[in-house]
C-alpha cells in the first residue's frame, strides 16, 4: 500500500482490514460484520425504533433501512409498529436469534484473536481513541 500521513485513509484501511476478519469468519453462517453488529444491536436494545437503533449505531436513518430490508428479506427480523404509532420497531425472530448464536463464537474468535495481536494495553488504548473520534 501507498505509504500516507492522511488519518482518514489509514482509518478506513484498518477499518477495511478488520471488518475482512470478520467477514470471513461470518460467512460461515451466511452474515457479514454489519449484519451482525446489526442483529447484536436489536437483541442488545431489546425491541428499539428505526431511530433508537440508528442512533446506538450511529447511522443515518435510510441507510439502516437499506441493511434492515436485507435482514427483513432472510427473516432474522421483523418491522412492526410501535408503542408509539409514529415509530416503528424492529423485533428478532427466532431465526435471527438462532442466527446469532451460531454467529457469537466465531465473532468471539476474531476477538480474541485481534485482541491477542494487540495486547491488553494497546487495545485499550485504541478502544479510547476511537471512541474519542467518533
Amino acid at each position: 500500500m501507498l505509504p500516507t500521513s492522511c488519518l482518514c485513509t489509514q482509518l478506513r484501511r484498518a477499518s477495511r482490514g478488520v471488518t475482512r476478519r470478520y467477514d470471513d469468519a461470518l460467512a460461515a453462517v451466511g452474515l457479514g460484520a454489519a449484519q451482525f453488529s446489526l442483529l447484536r444491536h436489536v437483541q442488545r436494545l431489546g425491541q428499539p425504533s428505526i431511530s433508537a437503533l440508528a442512533d446506538a449505531m450511529g447511522l443515518d436513518r435510510s441507510t439502516l433501512g437499506r441493511n434492515l430490508r436485507v435482514l427483513q428479506e432472510q427473516e432474522l427480523l421483523q418491522l412492526g409498529e410501535g408503542r408509539d404509532l409514529r415509530a416503528r420497531e424492529v423485533r428478532l425472530t427466532e431465526a435471527g436469534l438462532q442466527r446469532i448464536e451460531q454467529a457469537l463464537p466465531l465473532w468471539e474468535q476474531v476477538q480474541r484473536e485481534l485482541n491477542a495481536r494487540l495486547g491488553e494495553d494497546r487495545r485499550a488504548e485504541l478502544m479510547k481513541l476511537l471512541e474519542e473520534l467518533a
